[in-house]
């Protein structure tokens, strides 16, 4: 069984290593030519491999290595960079990444990788599907690479035996094995690819310079290893087996100095080297990649509340109020520069979410037949860990919005005068204590007129209310349920739905969404969202022996619930005109012994967020609260955004003034 900490290090870099590794492969595949995508491609899938390999998880580790083996034969020029072959590269790229989702959920895969690494293996041996490009005389130069990969040198090539005489390796004799390596644009792949077929076949016991700085191509013409094997003849076997290495030479020291701390040395190689690691990899997911500065500042502010705390405590003793209410304020300012670290902490780049973005619309676009150019901008700013969660699902939306119902055929585009590939682009800007975050795109826009006919066909809006709205308020009934302007359901646009989620999401989190068109230039939707959340200043209602909070920036006005009327049979009130319905807390959620007639405290909603009033039996007070969001089954319960704690220990429901 693997440890627990192991596992989801191994999880989360393999998380990181499979955005990379998509991301990679989109650039190669807009550019063939980029030498610094394909190093980028090798090192990730190499790694993926060998952590798959360690890990136990082999066939996962036998798809890893088909991609690599892949994607060496497009590297060496033998297979060119053809959509087909990238799609399956993003293939196997897919089921690597549904492996570690349920390695994550079982702890083992179920996943059967032989069909996918058969049909890889296919393409390797039998060369691409017919109408795939490829170089010429492919075959005789692969034969070839592989016969004069390398010389076995002995003679040839110049042994320093004194390269490991201070490397403090236990045991008795050892072979050294200079490796010389010709001229290459991707040193330290070549290098790392030479090392892990000598570090595969034997105990790797030193190599110099060190094995990270060789697979970072930090080395001049070539580089020593230490191993220990049973003879020279079984180190040239696998040397002349090996590619990307120029000459090598093979020589058997003996007397090899003992040393108590052997194992600290070996930084190098073997299972040594992958246990460190893995053990870096767990502290650094554990850390949460916190700065420095703000631990210091964390542990500052700890300090002050520590005095803080015991001067209260003594001003209690004494009876010296004055004293106890002057700590008091102290207490509040370290609490409230306290709070303000740690939300800072909880801060994590946009990058997170939309990493894996530029992939959904690449295979979005490939399906719809569509050329689409996709750039994403300020990745690096910073929002809540929870806001970033729930906004992920929304931008996906979006995007597939703006890539279906936006971007235009291309030869359509041609026909008006647009180039073939059509732009769409992610932006997130920094405004104070919030982030902006718009999708563009300069396909066919919203027409005004297809949204005001949706509207009134569903009855959205009567044909006197559009009258009264401008442009951009059109444009907003595009998130109301089930409006769509798109004529054709497919499995992409769908029927309608996805929009409103976007609004209610964003809502939820306290945030706005608007959007702005041109028809035939373009669509803009823009997310405007807390940087955090936690934090909120609630009024705290009684209903019967329940208590809730509703956040004070939905309210416009608490009253007696005086003036109440009737209409089609439901109680409301009226205020400027408009009729505010009135809903019952006591009825929405069944609360028993609440006053359900008569008298009570009626709490006005503002009408930008629902117009309506809630019926209460009393108001009490006003507290910021840390607010936490409901998770498991309670997720996504009408009429509740979350709970917070209180300073007795009871737990208070916050109330979702939209769903309720």
């Amino acid at each position: 069984m693997v440890d627990e900490q192991y596992l989801d290090a191994f999880i989360r870099e393999s998380e990181e290593a499979i955005t990379e590794l998509n991301n990679s492969l989109l650039d190669l595949e807009s550019d063939p030519d980029n030498q610094e995508a394909m190093d980028s491609i090798f090192r990730t899938a190499h790694t993926l491999k060998g952590n798959f390999g360690a890990m136990g998880f082999d066939d996962a580790s036998d798809l890893a290595h088909a991609v690599e083996d892949l994607l060496d034969e497009m590297r060496e020029g033998n297979m060119e960079v053809t959509p087909e072959i990238m799609d399956m590269i993003f293939d196997g790229v897919d089921q690597i990444e549904v492996i570690v989702g349920e390695i994550e959920q079982n702890g083992e895969s179920s996943t059967d990788t032989s069909e996918m690494v058969d049909e890889i293996r296919g393409v390797l041996e039998d060369g691409p599907p017919a109408g795939d490009a490829t170089t010429d005389d492919t075959s005789d130069d692969t034969s070839d690479d592989v016969e004069t990969a390398a010389t076995s040198g002995d003679d040839d090539v110049s042994v320093d035996e004194s390269t490991f005489a201070d490397a403090g390796v236990d045991a008795d004799s050892a072979y050294q094995v200079r490796i010389e390596m010709g001229d290459s644009d991707m040193k330290g792949v070549d290098g790392m690819l030479v090392v892990e077929s000598v570090a595969g076949a034997f105990e790797l016991l030193a190599a110099s310079p060190d094995r990270a700085d060789i697979e970072n191509g930090e080395y001049d013409d070539g580089f020593d290893l230490l191993v220990d094997a049973d003879d020279a003849d079984a180190i040239e076997s696998e040397l002349d087996t090996t590619s990307k290495l120029d000459e090598y030479g093979v020589a058997e020291i003996d007397d090899i100095g003992e040393s108590e701390e052997s194992d600290d040395s070996d930084s190098s190689g073997g299972s040594s080297r992958s246990a460190s690691s893995a053990d870096s990899s767990v502290d650094e997911i554990k850390s949460v990649r916190v700065d420095v500065d703000q631990l210091d500042e964390l542990h500052g502010q700890v300090e002050q509340l520590v005095t803080s705390r015991i001067k209260l405590r003594r001003a209690v003793d004494e009876r010296d109020m004055d004293s106890a209410s002057e700590n008091l304020n102290e207490l509040d300012k370290i609490s409230a520069n306290l709070q303000n670290t740690v939300m800072d902490m909880r801060l994590i780049p946009l990058k997170k979410v939309v990493g894996k973005f530029p992939r959904l619309v690449r295979d979005l676009a490939r399906e719809l037949d569509k050329e689409v150019n996709f750039e994403i901008e300020g990745e690096d700013i910073e929002l809540d860990r929870t806001i970033l969660t729930e906004i992920s699902d929304p931008l996906m939306h979006i995007l597939r919005n703006a890539v279906d119902h936006g971007i235009e055929p291309p030869a359509e585009r041609e026909e008006l005068g647009k180039p073939r590939e059509g732009n769409v682009e992610l932006r997130a800007t920094r405004e104070r204590d919030h982030v902006i975050i718009e999708v563009e795109d300069d396909g066919a826009g919203l027409a005004v007129e297809d949204i005001r006919e949706q509207a009134i066909e569903h009855d959205f809006k009567t044909e006197e209310e559009l009258d009264k709205m401008d442009e951009s308020d059109i444009y907003d009934l595009a998130f109301h349920p089930g409006l769509s302007t798109k004529e054709e359901v497919t499995d992409t646009s769908g029927r309608g739905v996805g929009m409103d989620v976007v609004h209610d999401t964003v809502t939820q989190l306290d945030g706005s969404v608007s959007v702005d068109s041109e028809p035939g230039e373009g669509t803009t939707v823009s997310l405007r969202l807390p940087v955090t959340m936690a934090i909120v200043k609630v009024l705290f209602v009684q209903v019967g022996d329940e208590q809730y909070g509703v956040p004070i920036k939905n309210i416009d006005e608490i009253s007696q619930k005086n003036d109440v009327k009737i209409v089609n049979g439901e109680e409301v009130i009226e205020h400027n005109d408009e009729i505010y319905p009135i809903v019952k807390l006591a009825d929405a959620f069944d609360v028993p012994n609440a006053k359900t007639n008569g008298d009570g405290m009626l709490v006005r909603i503002r009408e930008s967020e629902r117009q309506v009033a809630l019926q209460c039996d009393a108001v009490t007070q006003q507290e910021e609260v840390v607010v936490k969001p409901l998770e498991g089954i309670l997720s996504g319960t009408p009429g509740l955004s979350g709970t917070a704690v209180l300073g007795d220990g009871n737990i208070v429901h916050i109330l979702d003034v939209v769903t309720l």
